[in-house]
């Protein structure tokens, strides 16, 4: 997703914005061994040939926007990297191939790949750290106490520990034999330095060892580092020796005078090219130029004494401008990780408050998964934060990701199964509809078909390529049916008609009935007929209403004209009621909430009928008992004649 980055720590930022202190060079100009500071003009010239490292410590306490200090002979290269550099190469290695790039890297000069080392070290172990973290997640979930978790050992791991222990020896031994020829430097340096005193003591053939003097002054420089600690005591002790050799030189005025233009001439030059580096837009690079300009200075020999002092602050001032600017570039770029590393800690905040929990179907994942590109857009879009926190914010990110993709691969992989499963039971009901297609039982294949239809609904979706094909298969067959029982109520409708003839019928003989008020015969006429009514079939739907509402009228005007209101008022309402309920399951309810009453009523009235024989009809209070008891059997028989005639339309109409 993005490139790691390095970034110049402040250690190398304070090594490298120091310069050598050049007026300790030029303006050390008293007297040597207690001679004048006149004694020779070739004094002067001592104070600019010495060695270029020298005053590493004489200059460490100096700030660096005021002083322009050399570095020390053993100085390193600044570690400046600018904002492009790429993510490491080892990142995206596994451990097997981390383990294999180490062993490459043996036989190779140890000071040369100290870097690869590192980064090795570091990807391998962020590996071995993941991995830790896993098993622990592994062992926490079988319900195991942290305190008891112990990682498994690793085999890659003690390798890779094998590898560097040898590395850190073959580094150890490197050291040494680097700590020796700087040890060997410093008696080599050591001589020079003597044999130049022993020069400088002979005033009688000074002159004759200028030549010798240049030699050994080249042989000092071409000699490598010498230990840190003897820098500064090295440094003043070959300064003064050839401050001492240069004041006793009766130099030729002339030779002395070319020196000082040619070197003079220079130094102007080393002035505007340092002046000129305040126009470079590359801060970093303006700086690398900065020391190879600091390096010809201090190779450059002396200059006239009364420029000296001024030539050297014209320097030091351009010097001073760009590590200022160096100071700020650094200072600004730390400012600038932090943000970065703020920004990027809060897309961290934000994509790991994403909750997968409530995506339930592929447009909510979809929708979710744009947010996670976008933020990862602007992820890209975002520089480097600091080395440490870049590779731990970058991690935590990834992982976010990764979490978010592995429950949306895991969800879609649960779909495809669940899609499965339900193309499974959709098949299953197109096989059942198949079956009953044929069917003539129109009434109880309705219902069967319509419960298919319900539990269709029920099933989930499947896959698009499916969802066609299986949806026409199944709805074939239900319309199969159908067209079969739609053809089959075309007959019905003529029965239907003739039933409505036949009930107009009916309601015309009621109606004569009533025109002929015979109170005797009348009840018993009227009962017939709505007899014949329950025993018609259905009527056209549209008629139903219509039809019922005469029938009832009438039927209403029989019970109040032959006062059979009372037990048929109830059967109508009944018959009403009958009518109204929805599906079979409903009238099965009733008939049998009919059937257990009539048998509790039947067993009642049996009751009341034996009781009857204990009592004595010839008292009075026998007789009234009696009385009531015979009106209760009575009202009995009236209400199981009632539910009689309920169950009966009720099977009826079944």
């Amino acid at each position: 997703m993005e490139s790691q980055e390095q970034s110049t720590t402040s250690k190398d930022l304070e090594k490298d914005v120091t310069l050598n202190s050049e007026p300790a060079q030029e303006q050390n100009t008293g007297s040597v061994n207690n001679q004048p500071e006149a004694s020779s003009a070739a004094a002067e010239q001592a104070q600019e040939v010495v060695n270029p490292g020298a005053s590493q410590a004489a200059a460490a306490s100096t700030p660096a926007e005021e002083t322009v200090q050399a570095e020390p002979e053993e100085k390193q290269p600044a570690s400046v990297e600018t904002e492009a550099q790429p993510q490491h190469k080892y990142a995206a290695m596994s451990k097997t191939e981390l383990i294999a790039a180490l062993e490459s890297l043996k036989e190779q000069p140890i000071d040369s790949v100290k870097d690869d080392v590192a980064q090795i070290k570091s990807a391998f172990f962020a590996i071995r750290k993941e991995e830790i973290a896993k098993e622990k997640e592994a062992f926490l979930a079988q319900g195991n106490e942290e305190a008891a978790f112990a990682a498994i050992d690793d085999a890659d791991e003690v390798k890779i520990k094998e590898l560097l222990n040898e590395l850190k020896e073959k580094k150890a031994q490197f050291n040494a034999e680097q700590d020796a020829l700087r040890a060997e430097n410093l008696e080599k340096k050591r001589k020079i330095i003597d044999e130049i005193n022993a020069i400088a003591a002979d005033p009688d053939n000074v002159n004759r060892q200028y030549n010798h003097i240049q030699q050994l002054q080249q042989e000092f420089k071409a000699i490598g580092e010498v230990p840190a600690t003897n820098v500064t005591e090295l440094w003043k002790s070959y300064q003064l020796a050839v401050e001492k050799f240069y004041d006793l030189l009766k130099m030729n005025k002339e030779l002395r005078d070319y020196d000082f233009k040619k070197n003079l001439e220079i130094k102007q030059q080393l002035c505007s090219e340092a002046e000129a580096l305040d126009d470079q837009n590359d801060v970093v690079a303006a700086f690398k130029k900065l020391q190879e300009l600091h390096d010809t200075w201090r190779e450059t020999g002396p200059v006239a004494k009364e420029i000296r002092e001024e030539l050297w602050q014209r320097f030091k001032n351009a010097s001073s401008v760009i590590n200022k600017k160096y100071q700020g570039f650094f200072e600004e770029r730390k400012a600038k990780e932090k943000e970065n590393a703020e920004a990027k800690t809060a897309l961290c905040e934000k994509i790991e408050a994403i909750s997968t929990d409530g995506l339930k179907t592929y447009a909510a994942w979809d929708e979710a998964t744009k947010g996670i590109l976008a933020l990862q857009e602007q992820w890209k879009k975002l520089g480097f934060a600091s080395r440490k926190q870049n590779a731990e914010l970058f991690a935590r990110f990834r992982k976010s990701c990764d979490d978010f993709f592995g429950k949306k691969a895991e969800f879609f992989k649960q779909m495809k199964e669940q899609f499965a499963a339900n193309l499974a039971k959709k098949t299953e009901l197109c096989e059942r509809a198949e079956a009953m297609k044929d069917s003539t039982d129109w009434k109880k294949t309705t219902d069967a078909f319509v419960a298919l239809q319900k539990e269709w609904k029920t099933v989930g979706p499947v896959v698009k390529k499916h969802s066609d094909a299986i949806w026409k298969r199944f709805i074939t067959a239900c319309d199969a049916f159908f067209d079969n029982k739609k053809k089959q109520n075309t007959n019905i409708h003529t029965i239907e008609h003739d039933n409505l003839k036949t009930k107009k019928g009916i309601i015309a003989q009621v109606n004569a009935v009533l025109e002929a008020d015979n109170k005797e015969d009348g009840p018993t006429q009227v009962r017939e007929l709505m007899k014949q009514w329950q025993e018609v079939g259905h009527v056209p739907y549209k008629e139903k209403d219509k039809i019922y509402a005469e029938y009832k009228a009438a039927i209403d005007k029989a019970f109040e004209q032959f006062d059979m209101k009372g037990m048929n008022a109830r059967i109508a309402n009944f018959e009403n009621s009958l009518n109204k309920m929805g599906g079979d399951d409903k009238v099965y309810h009733e008939r049998e909430r009919l059937v257990r009453d009539y048998e509790r009523k039947c067993q009642e009235m049996k009751t009341y009928e034996n009781n009857m024989g204990f009592f004595n009809a010839s008292s009075k209070n026998g007789s009234t008992i009696v009385k009531q008891m015979e009106k209760k059997i009575a009202n009995l028989k009236d209400e199981i004649a009632i539910l009689e005639k309920k169950i009966k339309m009720i099977d009826d109409k079944v």
